[in-house]
């Protein structure tokens, strides 16, 4: 269980990055799916830091 708390800030980050990949690909740009996107890239960002600081 310690490990995938340890792993969910990359997962957000994995998966923040392919909403943003697909959208770019399909040319489907809307604002809804880049701030969803950007939102799980910062979240994630920080949860991975923080979660390894305290978790350790």
């Amino acid at each position: 269980m310690k490990d995938i708390l340890k792993n969910l800030g990359l997962l957000l980050i994995v998966i923040g990055v392919v909403i943003l990949s697909i959208s770019v690909f399909r040319e489907n740009q809307s604002n809804a799916k880049l701030a969803v996107s950007l939102i799980l890239i910062v979240v994630g960002l920080f949860g991975h830091i923080l979660l390894n600081k305290f978790l350790d």
